[in-house]
């Protein structure tokens, strides 16, 4: 039971955790191979329900002068995902069934790659760490970019994540506050 418990622990750990999409070394993924970023919209790039702003344009065309291939993987509907990635010029996958891997995998085909050369980033546990790590992805955490615009049940979510997260952050030797705001 004891082995279990760990495996579903581990599912939702994150293979590394950045405290911003905009911070994460980029050049590094490259250099090992990584080709694709897969990465949830909503507090990840920007604030829940916002446009695409400038800082997120220009961190996606660095990344496509880079070499980088992108797909946006969002369980929003796809009004809200198509209008961020047509303003991106963005492959995207809307009504992804995040934790399920069908999202993930769709929008690596669509792209051409294979998951061994993915990177995905996203700012919950529960879905989109769980989904990539389901997935056989290397799996971002980023901190919210701005938790007071989430949705009710995102904030539920969060409460459930904290205690998941503050593990994870105290293993890895990333002081807690960096994280929690």
């Amino acid at each position: 039971m004891t082995d279990i418990l760990s495996a579903v622990f581990r599912s939702l750990l994150p293979s590394e955790y950045c405290e911003s999409i905009y911070s994460f070394d980029f050049d590094r993924a490259y250099a090992e191979g990584k080709r694709i970023v897969l990465f949830d919209i909503d507090n990840t790039l920007v604030p829940h329900g916002a446009p695409a702003d400038e800082r997120s344009l220009m961190l996606i065309n660095g990344l496509k002068e880079k070499g980088f291939r992108l797909c946006a993987v969002s369980n929003n509907r796809e009004p809200r995902v198509k209008g961020f990635c047509e303003a991106a010029d963005v492959e995207y996958v809307f009504s992804a069934g995040k934790p399920e891997t069908r999202g993930y995998l769709d929008g690596i085909r669509r792209l051409g790659g294979k998951t061994g050369e993915t990177v995905f980033f996203g700012d919950q546990i529960f879905t989109d760490i769980l989904g990539a790590n389901r997935a056989g992805l290397t799996s971002i955490l980023v901190r919210p970019v701005d938790a007071s615009t989430d949705e009710i049940q995102i904030r539920f979510k969060r409460i459930l994540e904290k205690p998941l997260i503050k593990a994870f952050l105290r293993d890895k030797g990333i002081a807690i506050n960096r994280y929690f705001y």
